[in-house]
Order: C-alpha cells, then structure tokens, then sequence
C-alpha cells in the first residue's frame, strides 16, 4: 500500500498516511462522463411555452381574392398573427414541458465514475493537464491535519495553501474571473469563477466551511456528498484537492 505526506496547518511535512485502496481506481473518462452528463440531465427543470402562447387574439382570414397571403389577420385590422411565420404568432416547434430528459445511470457505473474521479485526484499529471497550478514538490493525494477544519480565517486558509504550495491555483481563479456574456448578467450569476481547489472533510460543521467559501473558486465538501461531477467538474478529471486525514480515513472505509 502506498502512503503520502500529510502537512500540517504550517505547510510542513508531519508525518505519512496509507493511501485508501479506492484511489487505485483505473481511469475510466468514459464512465465519468456519462454519469455527468446523466447528472446534469436530471437536474433539468421541464420548460415550455404556454399552452396558448401566440394564440390569444381575435382573429379572421381575409379568403382569397384580394392579392395577400391567407393568413389570420387581426379581427378588424390587417396584422396577420397566430401563423408561426408572423411576427407576435404562435412558435412552429417549441420544446414541450411534457419531454423526459432524465436518463438512467448503473449503480455499479456510479460507484465506478466516483472512484474513477477521485484517483485521477491523487495523479500529479492528470491535476496538471486540467489547468490546476501547484509546485513540483506537492505529494498527491493532497492529505492536511485535522488542525485545518478550525481555521475560520479566510487569509490565514490562503496562506496554508502558500506553505503547502498550491496557492497559485487561487490566484489562477481571482485572474480568471470574467463577466458573463449574455442574460446571465441579470439572472444573477453575472460572474464566471474558475474552478480551483475543492476541501474534502468530515463534518459539514466545522469553521473551515466560512473561511473557505470567500476565496474564488474554492469549494468545501463532506466524504458523503462526494460524487463524479464535484470531483470532476464539467467531466474533466484531476481536480486539485486538498483531504483532511479524518475524510481519508473514511474513504478509506468505501471498498470495504
């Protein structure tokens, strides 16, 4: 069984932890992927016009004989409408509220592309290709004491990951972050971040959760809420991730 360095709340090298047998998972992008896309699928909300959208007019048709296209016309008027080729008429083809877009995922895939996602974490040239930055000397898995879940400080959590050396990834997100183009603007999410370094821990409650969730890019997440599309955002695995030694040794309980 192979072991990494777990670093202390100083950035210093305190001891070695056995690596769980899950991290040995072959690399399936495959597998990861479909269980994104399923993902993203049924999280979808149905949408649809109206069932009278571009209907709702008092309407006649002129008939033929007078040189003009036999279309409703507004009753009293000449506007066509209600055709989809007129302007305020009804859609030609609109999606349907009533369509299915969930699909159906193994549990054995789900299990797969889960394992699959958290070993490409544990690869030094997988964290690499996908963006992430961070110094040659940096042991992966990332393994922190358990000192770390106290640290509320949003510095003081920036300056741990300056000591361990995976702080430039921060920068990489704060440098990275764009308005969006488009609607998005007024719906609330006027800004794209980055992804950039995800905190596994045990408990959700624990004051590592303030601290952390004001750096750009940065998420926190508990062993039990772990899936494929956190630890591979958009299906591209390799994540940069920093686990506590208590959430490695609860991994550690998942092939058992």
């Amino acid at each position: 069984m192979t072991q990494t360095n777990v670093y202390s709340v100083k950035g210093e090298v305190s001891g070695t932890v056995d690596v769980p047998e899950a991290f040995s998972t072959p690399y399936r992008p495959d597998i990861i992927k479909k269980a994104i896309l399923a993902a993203s699928a049924n999280s979808r909300q149905p949408y649809g016009p109206g069932p009278r959208a571009g209907m709702r007019h008092s309407v006649k048709t002129w008939g033929k004989g007078r040189g003009v296209a036999r279309v409703q016309r507004v009753h009293d008027g000449k506007k066509a409408t209600e055709s989809p080729n007129n302007v305020s008429g009804r859609r030609a083809h609109p999606p349907v509220p009533e369509r299915i877009w969930a699909q159906k995922v193994n549990r054995k895939e789900l299990k797969i592309a889960r394992c699959s996602a958290l070993a490409a974490t544990a690869c030094a040239e997988c964290v690499k290709e996908r963006g992430h930055q961070f110094d040659d000397s940096v042991s992966f898995p990332i393994v922190i004491e358990d000192d770390f879940q106290n640290v509320m400080s949003t510095s003081q959590i920036n300056g741990i990951f300056d000591a361990i050396g995976i702080g430039y990834d921060v920068e990489r997100a704060k440098e990275g972050t764009k308005i969006r183009a488009g609607r998005g603007t007024m719906r609330n999410r006027k800004y794209r971040t980055p992804v950039s370094i995800l905190i596994v821990v045990v408990d959700r409650k624990v004051p590592v959760f303030k601290g952390a969730s004001n750096l750009p890019g940065v998420e926190i997440e508990t062993v039990s809420t772990l899936n494929a599309s956190i630890l591979a955002p958009g299906g591209d695995a390799g994540r940069l991730v920093v686990y506590t030694k208590s959430a490695i040794a609860q991994i550690g309980e998942w092939t058992q």
